[in-house]
C-alpha cells in the first residue's frame, strides 16, 4: 500500500521545488511547441492559429498533459522507481448521495462571492470583456466547449493539483490541511482572471478536503466535471452567467441557500467519515 495513506501499491512520491520545475517545465516546454508551430503557420500561410477553436483546445489540453508527464519521469520515477499511479475506485452509494448536493452548495457559496467582483469601470471592465469574449468564442463550438469543460480539464487539472501537488505536498511532510490550501491556490492563479479567483479557491479547497478523506482521485474528478456540466447547460441552454440569474434571485439569497444545502450534507458526511476539516 501506499506508504502515505494506503491509497495506491505504488510508493509514495514528494513533491518539493523540484516537482514544481517539473510540472512547470513540462506546461512551457509544450506551450513553446505549439507557440512555435503557430508561429511557423502563420509566417508560411498567414493562418494565426490562435484564432482556431481546434488549436486552442490543443493549448488547453496538451500543456497540463506536458506537466503530468514531466513530473511522472523527471520525479516520480526516480523517487520510486514506479509510474504515476492513482486510485480511481468508485466510492459507495450513499458517499455520492453526500457530495453532490455539497458540491451544489459550495457553487452558490462560491458564486456569491464571484458576483462581488466588478464587472465594469476602469480597472476590471476591459479585462472582463476580454474573458467573456474568449467564452463566446468557446461556445461557437459546443462539441470542443464540452470536451475541454467537462472532460479534460477535471481529469487534468484534478490529477496535477490534488493527484500530484496536494498528495505530494502530504507524502512530503506537509499537513493535509496546508497542502489543501496550497493545492486550492494554485488552482485559483491558473483560472487567470479575478471572478473565478476566490471561488477556484473555496471549490479547490472542497474538492481537496474530499480527495484527502475518500482517498479516490475519481470523486474530485466527478464532482469538478459535474461543476463545469452545469456551467456548461447553463451558458448553453439558459444563456446566463450565474444561478441567481437563473433562478431569479438575488445573490445573497443564493449564497444563503448554498450555505443551507452544504451545511446539511456536510454534517451527514462528516459522521459518515468522522472526520472534520478542521482536524485534519
Amino acid at each position: 500500500m501506499d506508504h502515505s495513506n494506503g491509497e495506491s501499491k505504488h510508493p509514495a512520491f514528494r513533491m518539493n521545488w523540484k516537482g514544481a520545475v517539473a510540472l512547470l517545465g513540462g506546461l512551457l516546454f509544450v506551450l513553446f511547441i505549439l507557440s512555435t508551430i503557430n508561429v511557423a503557420v502563420l509566417f508560411s500561410t498567414g493562418i494565426n492559429l490562435q484564432y482556431q477553436m481546434w488549436f486552442n483546445a490543443l493549448m488547453n489540453i496538451f500543456p497540463l498533459l506536458g506537466a503530468i508527464l514531466a513530473f511522472d519521469f523527471f520525479i516520480v520515477r526516480r523517487q520510486t522507481g514506479k509510474p504515476l499511479n492513482f486510485n480511481f475506485r468508485l466510492p459507495n452509494l450513499m458517499t455520492l448521495v453526500f457530495i453532490f448536493p455539497m458540491m451544489i452548495g459550495m457553487m452558490f457559496i462560491a458564486e456569491f462571492f464571484t458576483s462581488l467582483v466588478p464587472t465594469d469601470g476602469p480597472v476590471f471592465g476591459e479585462f472582463y470583456n476580454r474573458v467573456s469574449g474568449i467564452f463566446k468564442d468557446m461556445m461557437k463550438d459546443p462539441i470542443l466547449m464540452f470536451i475541454m469543460l467537462v472532460i479534460s480539464a477535471p481529469i487534468l487539472e484534478e490529477i496535477i493539483f490534488r493527484g500530484i501537488i496536494q498528495k505530494g505536498l502530504i507524502n512530503n511532510g506537509s499537513s493535509p490541511k496546508k497542502a489543501i490550501f496550497i493545492a486550492a491556490i494554485f488552482f485559483a492563479v491558473v483560472h487567470g482572471n479575478p471572478w473565478q479567483f476566490v471561488g477556484a479557491i473555496l471549490l479547490g479547497s472542497f474538492l481537496g478536503y474530499i480527495y484527502h478523506v475518500t482517498k479516490s482521485l475519481l470523486v474530485p474528478i466527478l464532482l469538478h466535471a459535474f461543476n463545469n456540466g452545469l456551467s456548461y447547460v447553463l451558458m448553453m441552454g439558459p444563456k446566463v452567467e450565474s444561478f441567481y440569474e437563473c433562478l431569479g434571485l438575488e445573490p445573497w439569497q443564493v449564497c444563503a441557500l448554498g450555505l443551507i444545502i452544504f451545511g446539511s450534507f456536510y454534517y451527514l458526511f462528516n459522521k459518515k467519515y468522522k472526520v472534520h476539516y478542521l482536524d485534519i
